[in-house]
């Protein structure tokens, strides 16, 4: 009995071994490559093609692929989630990019993708519109479920682009690839994550006080406080403004409750903002003597940098699943305006459940960053961290510790909230891109014998490499 039960189990293993390699050959191009990378990438389960748009060297696809709704229980339904797809050769490797927010849909290369000379897939993170579930169930947007979705969409296309994958991303981006990484080690073989904010404890915040004493110069700091004090010491005149500004363009103030309280959250954007966009030469634009500036200059200069469309339900609607996040698991910080004397100040600096909708509940979970952070410090493992020397948000930065292996973590002098590889220090540049190309196993042997000689094996592309941190206050 025990014979013919083993027989069985020989057969059964057999039998699921051959399925397994005729589903793999099934994906795999005809002899002579005849199979077009639009059918294969089609022949995905699930995989649906919204549009290919042209660009030399490449194919450029956006797609809707079918995932759960929750990972935990596939049977509960699905949503459409949007990913592209920038298409070289199934033969170079693969990066895996998300912004943590919208997904693009036209063709653009991040700086990874550039220096590997790779493919790259795209996804925009679940519950941006249009990769929403409906009805949404704000429960199940967090960093597990959408590291799943990730982990989904790789084990779909590996099979395809079958060489190795590094992901990527910036900010937000920056840090749900490191949340990927946290959740599914051996999917990738490397991970460069740019100006990714570690929130470890929400409510110790006093990095961030420290870095705003301290960037840039006096005189620049100096300009920029005074300008953030006048326009709260002219809180009157310019609300009437902002008032005549809404009405112009049908901007209403249901989410954060008053056209005062998105007024001030706008004036106290204004510092972070500049040093996230900004460079220290940028200061000259800043008028200098903020008592004696005109209303317009104020108005001006907060409305060019802080954007007063922002904290409209109009501004804030595109971002509810980030401060969801925020308010959830990711953290957000909390500020001081030592410059500001209290009785201009009314609200201060808001959490995150100022704003979205009053009808989505929220609940912190202070143990979802501190559980990553101890992960990073002690099994990060190939990882990469970019940080921007004037960027706010790498005040909190992700750092390693002893059981760290082959991992790194650099500042970009000078650099903003847009900092990269390209703008490091000469050594910590060629070390950074040297390792990259080892970790998509592309090192050519005088970069393996010689980090000094690594340069991105692609040739620079001012469109498809156009670099800059996205337009937002969030990360």
């Amino acid at each position: 009995m025990r014979k013919a039960l083993r027989w069985l189990l020989a057969l059964t293993v057999l039998i699921g071994t051959l399925s397994t390699a005729g589903a793999a050959t099934a994906a795999q191009p005809e002899a002579g490559g005849s199979t077009d990378i639009k059918e294969r990438l089609l022949s995905v389960p699930g995989m649906k093609l919204v549009e290919e748009k042209p660009y030399t060297g490449y194919r450029f696809f956006v797609f809707t692929y079918a995932q759960p709704v929750d990972h935990r229980r596939p049977s509960k339904g699905t949503f459409e989630q949007r990913i592209t797809v920038l298409h070289k050769d199934v033969s170079r490797p693969t990066v895996f990019y998300t912004g943590g927010y919208n997904v693009s849909t036209n063709p653009s290369r991040r700086e990874p993708t550039q220096i590997i000379d790779g493919n790259q897939v795209s996804m925009e993170y679940r519950f941006f519109t249009p990769s929403r579930p409906a009805p949404a169930d704000w429960t199940k947007l967090d960093i597990w479920q959408a590291a799943s979705d990730q982990h989904r969409i790789f084990k779909a296309l590996k099979p395809i682009y079958g060489q190795k994958w590094l992901s990527t991303g910036g900010s937000k981006g920056g840090m749900t690839a490191t949340y990927y990484e946290r959740f599914y080690p051996r999917d990738m073989d490397g991970v460069v994550a740019y100006v990714a904010p570690n929130d470890v404890v929400n409510d110790q915040d006093a990095a961030y006080d420290r870095f705003f004493a301290g960037v840039g110069t006096k005189e620049c700091r100096d300009r920029l406080n005074g300008v953030q004090r006048e326009a709260l010491v002219r809180r009157e005149p310019l609300k009437q403004r902002y008032a005549e500004y809404a009405a112009e363009n049908g901007y209403t103030f249901e989410t954060t409750g008053s056209l005062d309280k998105s007024y001030e959250a706008t004036v106290l954007d204004y510092v972070w903002g500049f040093w996230q966009y900004s460079l220290l030469s940028d200061c000259e634009s800043i008028p200098a003597d903020a008592p004696n500036a005109t209303d317009e200059e104020i108005w001006n200069s907060v409305d060019a940098i802080a954007g007063f469309s922002f904290y409209t339900d109009q501004g804030l609607a595109p971002y509810s699943p980030y401060y969801y996040q925020a308010g959830t698991q990711l953290g957000a910080p909390t500020i001081h305006f030592p410059h500001i004397e209290k009785k201009y100040l009314r609200y201060g600096y808001l959490p995150p459940r100022h704003f979205i909708p009053r009808d989505i509940e929220m609940k912190f979970q202070p143990h979802a960053m501190r559980d990553v952070d101890n992960w990073v410090r002690h099994n990060a493992e190939r990882m990469l961290f970019v940080y921007g020397e004037n960027d706010p948000w790498g005040a909190e930065q992700f750092r390693l510790g002893k059981g760290a292996r082959d991992s790194y973590v650099f500042t970009a002098p000078g650099a903003n909230h847009g900092a990269n590889v390209a703008g490091l220090k000469a050594e910590q540049k060629a070390l950074a891109t040297a390792r990259i190309l080892k970790w998509a196993g592309v090192a050519p042997a005088a970069v393996q014998a010689d980090p000094a000689k690594a340069r991105p094996l692609a040739a620079f592309d001012a469109k498809l490499d156009k670099r800059g941190a996205e337009r937002t206050l969030r990360p």
